[in-house]
């Protein structure tokens, strides 16, 4: 990784950690079930940062079982917090009319 891959990664890590935490802060707050979609949403996508960073770095070897060549954590990390965004804001538009 080059010198400005490093430091992008880091920042991300750094601004992902801190709206994961306050996400889950929110999570704990609240029992609407769309905030609460909304804060898995950006726990997964966090999580999946940090999953693809491992993965990178040698730390993890993606060679579990692959759907269509595509090893299933990745894909799973790819499709749920765009799921849990999809779900959050699909309730929150039914909540308002």
């Amino acid at each position: 990784m080059a010198q400005g891959d490093i430091l992008l990664s880091i920042i991300k890590l750094v601004l992902g950690g801190i709206s994961a935490f306050c996400a889950i802060m929110l999570w704990s707050k609240t029992r609407d079930a769309a905030w609460m979609s909304l804060a898995a949403g950006v726990v997964t996508s966090y999580a999946s940062f940090v999953y693809d960073m491992m993965t990178k770095l040698g730390v993890i070897l993606p060679n579990a079982l692959t759907v269509a060549g595509i090893p299933l954590p990745t894909l799973l990390f790819a499709v749920v917090p765009s799921c849990f965004f999809i779900v959050a804001f699909i309730l929150m538009i039914r909540r308002n009319r």
